[in-house]
């Protein structure tokens, strides 16, 4: 019955021996991504970029704004000067929580009258900004039975109220923060399996041959493989905002062409990792296993579901390192804060290069392999 069954394994050991490469994607890789991931993945929420709006400036306003920074929850970023450069540090999301204290703070505290503190919460992340709420709230109580274990009245309201205001979401529905960092992650998904097979089908089916003595130049066979799968790619990006608009109700708050303008670099950019990871595969499995080696880091480390502020920093710089997380960060300021350009240049300027990039080093690939 088991005629031949040590041939058979003997002869597949030998195989899989011989592809060194497959057997490295197939033994390191999980084990990379399993240690990357478990610190990566984090649900306490810690380190909310927070600016801070005080007018008052004597010491028991800085001594309030030294208890927000001491939390643990909030990461105090800078300083502003006006109501419009709070709302500006929101939008640009330099900050995700902006605080601003009144200027007779103080006063108000030594008088025993009732003060209010404003904390503007961007509400794109719901987890992120309930637990903002929470603490904040938390903080004042605490800051205001402080001020009444001084006091000598009984049964006083607490003198500090934390006025929160949020921004964007107010209702905090999930689907208007995680709907636009999918279309993100879709998009990239489905252009580069596309293009990933574009060159390793040509090695598996014999043309890639006939194509390296024809008068072609590498960056044109690159860009004419890369062409009509951008054609197809941004048909499904409309067709993805559409459903996203329509069917889960995801309001677009900014300019439409400033979204079409700025998905097309990303698309470029997801197409070129498609065309490098073609390059860089011999077998179509090898190029599937390539993809999820990108895309896997690209949907738990770009800020698509877990706040990139909650990771250790090594883990962090890795993801500023994936083209997602500066793609959906452009997404969620247009959908959801209406960001214009100027909010969002410098997003736009890393994607572009990141694109450029990737498409020379496919390029510089291509040139080895056909060499």
């Amino acid at each position: 019955m088991f005629r031949g069954f040590t041939s058979i394994v003997y002869k597949e050991s030998i195989h899989i021996l011989r592809d060194p490469r497959t057997l490295f994607l197939m033994l390191f890789i999980p084990g990379l991504q399993l240690t990357i991931f478990g610190y990566a993945i984090d649900m306490d929420v810690k380190h909310i970029p927070t600016v801070v709006y005080n007018l008052d400036g004597r010491a028991d306003s800085r001594a309030l704004i030294d208890t927000f920074r001491n939390s643990g929850t909030f990461d105090i970023v800078g300083t502003v000067n006006s109501d419009y450069d709070m709302m500006h540090s929101v939008i640009q999301a330099k900050a995700k929580v902006a605080i601003k204290i009144p200027p007779d703070y103080t006063d108000r505290l030594l008088t025993g009258a009732h003060t209010e503190i404003q904390i503007l919460i961007d509400g794109g992340d719901s987890t992120v900004a309930m637990n903002a709420l929470n603490v904040s709230n938390a903080i004042a109580l605490r800051k205001s039975l402080s001020v009444l274990a001084k006091s000598v009245g009984v049964g006083q309201t607490p003198p500090i109220e934390a006025r929160p205001r949020m921004l964007f979401n107010p209702d905090m529905k999930t689907a208007n923060f995680m709907v636009p960092g999918l279309v993100g992650i879709v998009m990239q998904v489905v252009t580069m399996f596309l293009t990933a097979f574009a060159i390793v089908r040509e090695k598996e089916n014999g043309t890639f041959e006939q194509l390296m003595v024809t008068p072609v130049s590498r960056l044109g066979l690159m860009m004419g493989k890369l062409m009509p799968y951008a054609f197809v790619g941004t048909i499904e990006t409309t067709f993805i905002v559409i459903i996203m608009r329509y069917l889960f109700g995801v309001h677009i708050a900014g300019s439409l062409a400033l979204l079409g303008g700025l998905s097309l670099i990303f698309l470029f950019t997801a197409l070129g990792l498609g065309l490098l990871i073609s390059t860089l595969a011999t077998t179509q499995m090898q190029a599937i296993q390539f993809s999820f080696v990108i895309m896997l880091p690209s949907v738990l480390l770009s800020g698509f579901v877990f706040p990139q502020e909650s990771m250790p920093l090594p883990i962090y710089v890795i993801g500023q390192l994936i083209p997602a997380t500066y793609f959906i960060r452009i997404l969620r300021g247009i959908i959801l804060r209406g960001a214009g350009i100027e909010d969002l240049w410098v997003q736009a300027v890393i994607l572009a290069g990141f694109g450029l990039v990737i498409l020379t080093l496919g390029t510089n690939r291509l040139r080895k392999t056909m060499g």
